[in-house]
């Protein structure tokens, strides 16, 4: 089966933290992508070599556009042009939406916990947006692990979010916690997400996203307090 690709056009970019950012792009063919899933980004160079790798999708809301966010990987092929070099204006060639398991269907009525480690936040921003204006009426919970507080993506929408109190929202630093932060850095426990996140009785669907050793002790840990591993999906990066 033959990929189809389309050339977009970068219209906006943001830097989310010192190593990734966040691009707008206007697609020439306009489609709907599901919440949490991705599309393939390539890039040829000049010799007619061509690379390409799976970014999620920050933002599904519009038909027209959609966001990107890149974590800059420093031995990557694709990511360090996307955060250190793509500007207004660029084209871009994209294939997708792809993904349909690790995804979120707004007309499901059932709770929803999010759980990010690192750039693991970005799928799960497109399933909060999409709540916000599709189904603002289901409960979301949200638990974000992070290094540092400086590594925080969305962090001003996350603030809004939080102020009008859309959804909890918990946060666990890893290496370096803010200051007046009562807990010391690390992992979180089994115990400190069974404190934070919706009980299982309350049946939710669990989505948890971010490095593998991160999503497999959380699942561990769901599945530890008493929710049903069906209703948890993951996805992992690298």
């Amino acid at each position: 089966m033959t990929t189809h690709w389309q050339v977009t056009t970068v219209i906006a970019a943001e830097l989310q933290t010192p190593t990734a950012r966040s691009f707008r792009l206007a697609l020439s063919e306009p489609f709907k992508a599901d919440a949490g899933a991705h599309v393939d980004i390539r890039l040829t160079a000049e010799d007619g070599y061509s690379t390409s790798r799976a970014y999620s999708l920050s933002d599904v809301r519009e038909t027209r556009t959609i966001e990107v966010t890149v974590e800059r990987a420093d031995d990557g092929e694709v990511s360090p042009y996307l955060v250190d070099v793509v500007e207004r204006g660029d084209p871009l060639e994209i294939s997708g939406p792809h993904g349909n398991w690790f995804t979120w269907d707004p007309a499901g009525t059932e709770p929803v916990q999010l759980i990010g480690g690192g750039s693991g936040i970005v799928p799960l921003m497109s399933m909060i947006r999409l709540r916000e204006v599709a189904a603002p009426s289901v409960p979301f919970n949200l638990v974000y692990s992070l290094r540092a507080p400086d590594r925080r993506y969305f962090g001003a929408e996350l603030d809004q979010l939080s102020s009008h109190h859309r959804m909890p929202i918990t946060y666990f630093h890893t290496r370096n916690a803010p200051d007046g932060d009562p807990r010391r850095p690390g992992r979180a426990t089994a115990d400190e997400l069974g404190a934070v996140t919706i009980a299982p009785e309350r049946q939710p669907t669990v989505f948890i996203c971010g490095p593998t050793d991160f999503v497999e002790h959380c699942a561990r840990a769901m599945i530890a307090a008493g929710h049903d591993a069906a209703r948890i999906r993951t996805e992992r990066f690298g």
